[in-house]
């Protein structure tokens, strides 16, 4: 059979001879070397490379070439192509490739862009008006693609809006207008205020830092991409637009001043936040709370009295206002002081 298989192979090919006579192609290849006399070829020892690897001398002229002035911020492609213009051939790119990573040096090559590290920002404040933060959000219009922009100062203290506007456009010029107007109302003395703002392009706009240098306000920026280093204004955005009562679209921009103008009175007056001790931000920005937390005391030790079967574990305790309030707490021993962060 395998004689004729072999045979058969000379006019039709191994695969076809094979197929037709149910002759396995390994079976006939080893049959075939025995007949004819040919021996395997001879296994190449263990341990040498290929017979069609760079010579020593080739490999290390390679080496030279990369780590050459003209190179050595080139990649292995830039080499390979720039070098047959010349009238030189070395290797392969693959090559160049294998060669750099056998020396470890299969980084990036290139000039590398070298990103700035920014500082984390860790603002304290103990009382109001001094520490503000202010940021821009959007407010759907009356069709698609149409926005009003919506410009908050909030104290971080006490989490009273101290000013606010709406309009067309997210503009340096109408972030000073409302900072300067803002600053005279509070009657911020110069040297006692830091404003901290993200890295929008009016908040870092030159009109802006002038107008802080002039009125000695101090200013400080969120990193990039880092929404934490500015959670009281995006706390403060999310709390107006989960409203029940928050639109979907705004028919108009005097529709849009008018929802807002009655938020922020809900907001500063008679809303009662979780970060200040259960108390409005106008009690705590107007030295109020003292004042309303005796009275608290004061009912709820009567109440106590009252029935002191409902309270097993004594007379009810109230929220205490915290002391100082941070931007990223820096990390130490504060048990001295009651401090509230987010």
């Amino acid at each position: 059979m395998i004689e004729a298989t072999l045979g058969l192979s000379e006019e039709v090919g191994v695969c076809k001879a094979c197929r037709s006579l149910g002759v396995s192609r390994a079976t006939l290849y080893r049959k075939r070397m025995g007949f004819t006399g040919k021996a395997a070829p001879p296994r190449r020892p263990r341990g040498h490379g290929s017979h069609r690897a760079l010579s020593v001398r080739e490999r290390n002229h390679a080496i030279e070439t990369l780590h050459s002035e003209r190179f050595v911020d080139k990649s292995p492609a830039e080499v390979y192509t720039t070098l047959p213009d010349e009238g030189r051939y070395i290797c392969s790119p693959r090559t160049y490739y294998r060669i750099l990573a056998s020396e470890r040096e299969n980084a990036p090559r290139g000039m590398q862009a070298k990103h700035v590290k920014y500082a984390r920002p860790e603002l304290l404040a103990t009382r109001p008006n001094e520490l503000w933060s202010w940021d821009i959000t959007k407010l759907k219009g009356p069709r698609k693609w149409t926005y009003y922009y919506l410009y908050v100062i909030l104290d971080v203290f006490s989490r009273y809006v101290v000013g606010w506007m709406i309009a067309y456009s997210e503009s340096a010029d109408l972030a000073c207008d409302l900072i300067s107007e803002t600053i005279m109302r509070q009657g911020v003395e110069p040297g006692r205020l830091t404003i901290h703002a993200d890295r929008g392009a009016s908040m870092k706009s030159r009109s802006v830092s002038m107008l802080l240098s002039d009125f000695g306000v101090s200013k400080t920026h969120s990193r990039p991409h880092v929404s934490n280093d500015n959670p009281y204004s995006e706390s403060q955005f999310k709390t107006l637009k989960y409203a029940s009562d928050f639109p979907e679209r705004f028919g108009c921009i005097e529709d849009a001043r008018e929802h807002c103008k009655g938020f922020f009175n809900w907001y500063n007056r008679r809303h009662h936040h979780s970060g200040v001790a259960m108390m409005t931000p106008e009690d705590v920005h107007y030295n109020r709370s003292e004042d309303i937390q005796c009275q608290r005391a004061e009912t709820l030790k009567l109440a106590y009295e009252r029935h002191p079967e409902r309270f097993v574990r004594g007379v009810p305790r109230q929220s205490v206002l915290p002391e100082a309030v941070w931007i990223n707490r820096p990390v130490g021993n504060f048990d001295n002081i009651k401090m509230l962060d987010k």
